[in-house]
This record gives C-alpha cells, structure tokens and sequence, in this order.
C-alpha cells in the first residue's frame, strides 16, 4: 500500500490529539453526555471499515428470534441467538455497492446485539448521532404540520424536541408539557393527557436531555392508548446504559413502539444513533402500509434513503463492540455504581449550599441552579471548574429567568467516571473541588492548587482506551 504522507506524525493534528489524550487523563469528566470507551471500541473505530461504502441494508433472512410480547420480556429472555451462525452466514447483497459480505455480517450482530439488549423487534443501527435518529422517526410516521407532543426543552427535553432553532420544528407542530413541581420533578400526567385528547399528536414523545428524575412509562402509554394511530417514542438518549444495566425501566417493556438512543453516554459506545422498535420487520425495499405494525420498516426506509447515505461502517462495528460489551454480566455493576455515584454527589452538593433541580436525581445526572445557590451564572461556574480539570457544562434550568448562553445552572453526571472507577466515597472529595473551584473563580493561584490536586487524584486512575 502507497504512503500517502511520510511524515504522518510531523501533522500537527495528531499533537493536538496527544494533548486531548493528556487532558482527559488528568481531569475528570462530569458532563452527563460523555463517557470513555474501551480500546476495543477505539480499534472498531479506527479499523479499515472506514474505507467501505455500504449503502443500503444487509439481508435480514433468516432473523432468528424467539417471538415474545414485549410486556413479558426482561433480562432473562432467550433470544436463541447463535452469533457464530451469524458471522459465518452469507446473505444474499441487498446493498448497492459489492464487496459486502463482511460488512453484511458486521451490521446484522450490531442489529441483533442492539435487540437482545434492548428486547425490540428491529434495530436501525445506522444514525449518525441521536438527533437525525429522531428526524428519522418524526418523517417516517408524521406527514409535516403533524402535532407531536414532547417535553418542554427548559424542563429537561432536548432541541430535537420541539425547540424553534430546530429544523424538525420548522416541519411538524411540536406542544410541549411541564414539569408540574420543580421542586419534586413530577410531571403532570393528566395535563399531558388533555393535550393529547386537545391536539391529537401523531406521536407522543417521552424523554429528556437534562431531567435528573424517572419518567413513568406505563402512564405515556395509557395515554397514548386513547388516542387514534399515536405512535409512542421514547428518546432514552441518557438512560439507554441504565437500562441495558437494569437499573432503569425499558419504554419497550410497558408497549411503546419505538425507542430512540444515541450510542455514547451511559452506553459506553462510539459517538452515534440507534433506532429501536416493535412490530413486523420486512423488506426496506418494498414500502409498506402506514402502520403501526410496520413501524420497523417505514423507519429504515426513513433513514435510508430518506435521510442518510452510506452508513459509516467503522462505527456500526464499533457499535457492535460496544453492545456485546453491555450484555456482559459486569455492565449491569457498572450501571449500578453510576446511578449509586449520581445520588452520593447529588447529596454531597446539597450539604455545600448547592441547590439541585428536583432536589436529587434519580439516575446519572444532576443539575444545579447556580444562580440561586451563589448569584452567578452557570457559565462562570462551568469556566472555573474547567480550569481545575473538571468539565461539565452550562445548562438551563425550568424557566430559566437568564440568556441562553449564560444560564443559571449546571449539568454533570457520572458515567464517566464511573467508567474511570470513581467509587461513592470520592463523590465528597470531587463536591468539594467543584465548591472551592467557584469560591476561587477569580483567584488564578487558588484554582492552579486545586488544579494540581485533581490532577494527582486522576494519576489513580484508570483510563483503558488511552
């Protein structure tokens, strides 16, 4: 093979990339959106995959599950899956280019993966990332001017959900719900049901970007039960590792039909989309009947050639890496201590003046109203705390009185690390970096100390995919 560049490692990228290794190794990341693979997630990632075009779906022949009402799966259902079977299989090419028989294999074990884990019908592992995954599902059922009702983005939904800056906005008519308690995070679910019965949504979306509380399934699906052909989506983008893990309920269990997710976050996978759903699967080369039923189908025809074009292979393996990592027994521990890590740092904030959202979290994210708790924005907290190594983020808080990018609060979690083996008895100590990170915002010898002190904390540390 020719050398395109001798002098790879002169290319000031891959400086940039070492000095990016080095910062996550020595700071902590808190932001409740990012996580750190394994190294073999990382080889997925940068394996000769990335050179292949695969447009178009493997065969999905001799789909080999064991049939089950959704109500009656969990975690000890067998699927009767022989993954040897499937990664010796040659199915017949369906794509539009050739050369695809390992591809073919590859995308049918993350497809089948991503069901056993999940208990769905069907997995679209294609998606880029979690917003064109919600493109596709709002485009696969809604025809534009169609209502959808989703959670409001102020109280913990995501852009994707309804916010004017959106293009999805632009297409379909999005009436948001509330929080009905902000102290408690309960949402008003006979509110939700008189605007569904008021506009008649084509789908009724459950899910959030920063809400720290459980939403109650079975209630979205009672509701959504009364309404003509609503198809029921939960976007479970945050929680999909708590669920693989069993420590957060599974939408598919209580009969939604499609559940959205990125990859990443608590998943511990690449940066990515994936499309899960019940009902028949079929041909994405025929286009079926507008139903429920044929829910799977219409969506991977959304997604391609709807919206995407040649999937990124190197990242469907890396998917697939990353799905047979979460059905391992040991996920479920990791999943445990995240959610275990959240209420230990959750209630060691509280004890230093920090007042939280909801008054907790119930699952790996918190979020704090800065500008009440101190009289700053969550801007100016975010700045400090970065500079001693730990990264979260700004965010908004439920009606929000500040501008967008100087919000009152702040948004961490901890699936990462978790991932790096931070254990409930270092929750106090990382409360208290952040506390004296604010208190020492404009004191630059102060932060450096602190600095210094995460930075020996880190060195402790595992940090498997660097």
């Amino acid at each position: 093979m020719s050398n395109f560049s001798q002098n790879t490692q002169e290319d000031p990228i891959f400086n940039l990339i070492k000095q990016e290794e080095v910062r996550q190794a020595e700071g902590l990341e808190l932001i409740p959106s990012e996580n750190y693979v394994s190294a073999n997630v990382l080889k997925a990632m940068g394996s000769i995959l990335t050179n292949k075009y695969s447009e178009g779906y493997p065969s999905f022949e001799g789909l080999n599950w064991q049939e089950a009402k959704t109500s009656q799966r969990n975690h000890e259902t067998n699927f009767n899956w022989n993954e040897d079977q499937i990664s010796e299989q040659v199915l017949p090419n369906y794509r539009y280019y050739g050369g695809q028989t390992n591809v073919d294999r590859i995308e049918r074990l993350a497809i089948e993966r991503a069901m056993k884990l999940f208990h769905a019908d069907h997995a679209n592992v294609q998606p880029h990332s979690g917003a064109p995954a919600n493109e596709a599902v709002y485009s696969a059922w809604c025809q534009p001017g169609d209502t959808i009702l989703a959670m409001d983005l102020s109280h913990g939904g995501h852009l994707t959900h309804g916010s004017p800056v959106t293009r999805s906005a632009h297409l379909y008519n999005f009436v948001p719900y509330k929080m009905k308690n902000i102290e408690t995070g309960e949402i008003d679910y006979e509110e939700i049901r008189r605007l569904a019965h008021e506009h008649q949504p084509r789908i009724i979306l459950a899910g959030f970007s920063a809400y720290p509380r459980e939403m109650d399934w079975a209630k979205f699906v009672e509701i959504g039960r009364e309404i003509n052909n609503c198809l029921l989506m939960a976007d479970v983008a945050h929680i999909a590792g708590l669920i693989a893990g069993g420590v957060a309920k599974n939408p598919l269990d209580y009969g939604f039909h499609v559940m959205t997710t990125t990859t990443h976050k608590t998943l511990r996978g690449p940066r990515g989309g994936l499309i899960l759903s019940t009902g028949k699967v079929t041909s994405p080369l025929k286009k079926p009947a507008k139903t429920l039923e044929n829910i799977p189908t219409l969506i991977d025809r959304a997604v391609f050639p709807g919206m995407q074009g040649g999937p990124h292979m190197n990242t469907i393996a890396a998917k697939a890496v990353a799905f047979g990592e979460a059905l391992q027994p040991e996920f479920q521990d990791y999943a445990k201590n995240i959610v275990a890590n959240a209420a230990q740092l959750a209630e060691e904030l509280q004890k230093r003046g920090f007042q939280l959202v909801t008054g907790g979290t119930s699952n790996h994210l918190i979020l704090a109203d800065i500008n009440k708790s101190f009289g700053i924005d969550g801007k100016t907290a975010e700045i400090a705390i970065d500079k001693i190594g730990l990264t979260l983020n700004a965010n908004a808080v439920p009606d929000d009185p500040l501008p967008m990018f100087r919000p009152s609060g702040i948004r961490l979690g901890t699936p990462a690390i978790t991932t790096r083996g931070c254990q409930p008895d270092d929750m106090a100590q990382i409360a208290e970096w952040i506390k004296q990170a604010i208190d020492a915002r404009e004191n630059e010898k102060r932060l450096g100390v602190l600095r210094e002190e995460v930075r020996e904390f880190c060195r402790a540390l595992q940090l498997s995919s660097v």
